[in-house]
């Protein structure tokens, strides 16, 4: 939601914000956020993604991933033993004079060749540090996956205007996995360019397609799937009563007062599958709602999940949560530590924490605003209900901010939505706190059937 606040504080910036405006924004998921620094929006996002958190591919210390670089025969060895750690032996050992025992990838190399992804070359030579090409990245997989060969191979190459460029010893095997809809061509799907080196986007793309579950959603944009135009789509179902294993993943807890209502975000924490076994909701989706008041306690109700970059709508809700503390507990800045907290809380929490300093990761503000107010650890409970105060205002449609002079709740210019909307925020007699559990409450329950089509 970064792109969010941006927004808003830029209208907050020129003075006015309706609360329709607000309401509209707050509906609005950005993208979600990629793990690595450098593949935020390309095509090949939500597969590095997916493929990262199963552990089959991994980043640089920097945080990157560098999907436009080119991937050694090594490398696409690693990859293989993690992406299908249970593929048959199907031929002898070999040892290669160039692949030391004590070489990095010695032991996945050995693998790659018994399971019958690759194979050396003349000389008994394995050339672990040479660059892969397309062509060889797809008869690997089509070969260590027993992929079988299309009866008829040259009209299934003749979709790409380059097939004179597919070299003899790799036809068989580009029809085959064609067939399987494994060859990912990207910028244009027509053009395979076979001897063109395999980049780490592209290994994703291919193993995201190789590893996906029979019906289940692709992770690359079909337009670049070569024959997947004319794939049948398929509505995949999910009945109401399912369970969705979720979390919040921007602090270990979130403390608020119980008659607030407040936006987050929630991650899926696991696949959801059909019951087929067909991946529905992929892990690290994002589901979008607001917790609530409920039945003597909070509880998150979703609204919308994104999946692949698409909105779609959902009814789902969390258990009620009843953790109540006591806020005048002499630990309560132990509840505070690695916290995301509502502005209720934020607003009192001076009186809360005398003049403590505090450590909330975040500020999560009302439903209008639809944002979270980042804040730095170690601020002044001072400083955080300042920038609470700020957001309330621009929530209740606030025309002007005073500078940097502090602002107090007498000060904050209500309209006509204050009492629902920050009442309990500018009340300094908070004296209980719900207590969510970043990582155990927010398990989901569908209310209603969800269907996508894939």
């Amino acid at each position: 939601m970064q792109n969010l606040s941006r927004r808003s504080l830029a209208i907050l910036s020129c003075g006015l914000m309706s609360s329709s405006t607000l309401a509209l924004l707050a509906a609005i998921p950005a993208q979600a956020q990629s793990r690595f620094t450098d593949t935020q929006g390309i095509w090949a996002q939500a597969c590095i993604d997916h493929l990262a958190s199963r552990n089959i591919i991994s980043g640089y210390p920097d945080g990157t991933f560098r999907p436009f670089a080119a991937v050694t025969r090594a490398e696409y060895a690693a990859m293989l033993q993690r992406a299908f750690p249970n593929a048959p032996v199907v031929r002898a050992p070999s040892t290669f004079n160039d692949v030391p025992s004590t070489f990095w990838a010695a032991s996945a190399i050995q693998n790659a060749t018994r399971t019958g992804f690759l194979s050396g070359y003349p000389g008994n030579v394995f050339q672990p540090n040479q660059n892969i090409p397309r062509v060889q990245a797809i008869v690997a997989l089509a070969s260590g996956l027993q992929y079988p060969t299309p009866s008829a191979v040259e009209e299934v190459l003749a979709q790409f205007n380059d097939a004179a460029a597919i070299p003899a010893y790799g036809r068989a095997g580009v029809a085959a996995a064609t067939a399987k809809q494994v060859v990912v061509n990207y910028p244009n799907v027509q053009f395979f360019a076979p001897n063109q080196l395999a980049t780490r986007a592209d290994i994703a793309a291919f193993l995201c397609q190789a590893t996906r579950a029979p019906g289940a959603q692709a992770l690359v944009p079909t337009q670049y799937i070569a024959g997947a135009a004319t794939a049948s789509p398929i509505a995949l179902s999910l009945p109401a009563g399912q369970q969705i294993s979720a979390r919040f993943p921007d602090a270990e807890r979130i403390v608020l007062s119980p008659n607030e209502t407040v936006a987050i975000r929630l991650v899926t924490a696991a696949d959801v599958r059909d019951s087929q076994g067909r991946l529905v909701i992929p892990m690290g989706s994002e589901i979008f709602g607001q917790i609530q008041p409920a039945q003597g306690g909070s509880q998150f109700v979703a609204n919308t999940v994104v999946i692949n970059n698409r909105q779609l709508p959902i009814a789902a809700t969390s258990q009620v949560i009843r953790t109540i503390r006591d806020a005048r507990d002499p630990n309560i800045g132990n509840i505070f530590r690695n916290a995301a907290i509502g502005s209720a809380v934020a607003a009192a929490i001076s009186g809360l924490a005398g003049d403590q300093k505090i450590t909330p990761l975040k500020v999560l503000t009302g439903t209008l605003t639809g944002a979270a107010i980042e804040t730095n650890q170690g601020r002044p409970a001072t400083s955080i209900i300042r920038d609470t105060l700020i957001g309330a205002a621009l929530a209740t449609g606030a025309s002007a901010v005073i500078g940097d002079r502090k602002i107090t709740p007498e000060k904050v210019i209500t309209g006509a939505a204050a009492g629902a909307t920050i009442g309990g925020a500018i009340d300094p007699a908070v004296q209980r706190l719900v207590v969510i559990d970043s990582s155990t409450d927010l398990g989901l329950t569908l209310t209603q059937p969800f269907t996508v089509s894939r």
